[in-house]
């Protein structure tokens, strides 16, 4: 896991009161054949050389400012979640949930972490979707997907609920495709620590499924090609999981995705019938309004680390998007880009939920796949 410098502490911090504002949903609606269209890359700055001194010179002492141990990172923030020893394992294999010529699907569980080595075990459930056959002739095992789903009250969501059709598609394109209803979520284990980083938890969740995956004798997957496939508020749990863990993942997708900047998110989904004073009588105590704490909520965002990514990033975005406005999207394709990221981002004539165009658009996310999670 790649260091990250710790960013300034604020006050000790909860995000959950926000973010469980943030709305994230997939239809099941029909098919079209729209095409989106790349945006404009920016080229990444180029490398810096460091000097280093003679074998035989002479080095000087060691200051104090030298010798200082690096100021630990704030709880709650994406550094600290980056500095977690984040682990996962033991898939299990449920009941069948549905069999097709195509695939089979099952209920699981797997082990995911609060915040990484040493702290107890949470049990989160999801929906697996194995593709029926013996596997890629290379004999590495299936390629599989990660998938983050959006925003669902945790109190009506079910298991396997908001990427039902993601699932299916994937699995049929010979994809295992496991779906995470994360921390708090249908069957997982509740978090006690859920008004704390709620969010985080999430990607945690994520990174969990990967290893979980890799670590199965029951399902035969490339641990190399594992991806992360997210919507909605799932699209900012992608991001955040690429920041934390560089390198783990082999890609990410992310679908109609929330910005890659909180403080936008909570002015997007903020009650809108709550009164200011009540907003701040509700966060004040814990971190403060963004305008507040804007470094605490800059260090729960995942675009100040989108130089730590170093998977291919595809964004898919509705030009009629009233739920994520489509001006973040080309804000986080070209933060990406600005730092280093092959990110491609796809525009197509739908809305939020991708009804008309889900079929295209999964069309194109399957060849981005293929591509980057060659057999």
């Amino acid at each position: 896991m790649t260091a990250l410098r710790p960013r300034p502490a604020g006050p000790v911090a909860t995000v959950a009161a926000v973010l469980v504002l943030l709305a994230g949903c997939s239809s099941d609606a029909g098919e079209a054949d729209l095409p989106g269209s790349s945006a404009d890359p920016s080229s990444p700055s180029s490398p810096t050389s460091t000097a280093t001194a003679e074998p035989d010179e002479p080095t000087e002492e060691p200051t104090e400012q030298q010798t200082a141990e690096p100021e630990p990172a704030h709880p709650v923030s994406m550094a600290a979640l980056a500095q977690a020893d984040l682990t996962g394992g033991g898939l299990r294999l449920g009941a069948v949930r549905e069999r097709t010529s195509a695939y089979t699907s099952y209920d699981v569980t797997f082990a995911s972490t609060t915040m990484g080595r040493g702290t107890e075990p949470l049990r989160i459930s999801g929906v697996l979707n194995v593709p029926t056959g013996r596997g890629p002739r290379s004999g590495q095992g299936w390629p599989a997907v990660v998938l983050a789903h959006g925003y669902i009250d945790p109190a009506y969501y079910v298991r396997g609920q908001g990427m039902t059709r993601e699932r299916g598609f994937l699995a049929q394109r010979g994809y295992v495709a496991l779906h995470v209803d994360y921390r708090n979520h249908a069957e997982s284990t509740d978090d006690p620590r859920i008004e704390q980083a709620v969010r985080l938890g999430y990607a945690a969740d994520t990174i969990a499924a990967l290893h979980a995956l890799r670590d199965s004798r029951d399902v035969r997957v490339d641990p190399e090609r594992i991806a992360l496939f997210g919507r909605s508020m799932g699209g900012g749990v992608m991001m955040k999981a690429l920041a934390a863990e560089p390198g783990l993942f082999a890609a990410g997708v992310g679908w109609a995705s929330v910005s890659s900047l909180e403080a936008e998110n909570f002015a997007q989904f903020q009650r809108p019938d709550a009164p200011l004073a009540e907003l701040e009588a509700e966060f004040r105590g814990r971190h403060g309004l963004p305008a507040d704490d804007p470094e605490f909520w800059r260090g729960v965002s995942p675009r100040p680390l989108f130089g730590e990514i170093t998977e291919p990033v595809l964004m898919v975005h509705g030009r009629f998007d009233d739920t994520c406005p489509p001006p973040w999207a080309r804000a986080t394709q070209r933060a990406m880009t600005q730092a280093g990221v092959d990110a491609t981002l796809e525009w197509y004539d739908d809305g939020h939920a991708f009804g008309p165009a889900f079929i295209a658009a999964m069309d194109r996310t399957v060849r981005f796949l293929d591509a980057r999670m060659p057999a």
